[in-house]
């Protein structure tokens, strides 16, 4: 996976927004105002992803490209190594999971704006 078909994926997956909060090189993914995932556009040699804690601990016991979050809450916020030899559609998996997570944690007001939420849930 490169930064483009990471791109594209994240935007794929409803509400999400794009931005560079943090500086002109650190990508940002959002979902009702939210982060689930980030990156750096230079560099594309890693994210970041929101993940239950017990889950995140057991991914970092099964595989060495996945760390505590880098810069992040470490309970919350697994790294994970992109150049290594995980497979793209687990990463993708785990983009998901996080942006899952992240709209089940947003008021149902909020939730139900996101179109294509609820029909997409099983993607």
């Amino acid at each position: 996976m490169d930064i483009l078909e990471f791109r594209d994926y994240c935007l794929s997956l409803p509400g999400t927004e794009e931005c560079t909060p943090f500086d002109e090189t650190t990508l940002v993914f959002k979902v009702g105002g939210k982060m689930y995932t980030l990156t750096d556009m230079e560099r594309f040699e890693w994210i970041n992803v929101k993940c239950d804690p017990d889950r995140a601990i057991e991914l970092r016991e099964q595989y060495a490209g996945v760390i505590p979050g880098v810069h992040m809450n470490k309970r919350h916020w697994n790294t994970v190594n992109v150049t290594g030899d995980l497979p793209d559609k687990l990463i993708r998996g785990w983009v998901r999971d996080s942006y899952d997570l992240v709209v089940d944690g947003l008021p149902r007001k909020v939730r139900d704006t996101i179109a294509g939420y609820a029909r997409n849930r099983k993607q």
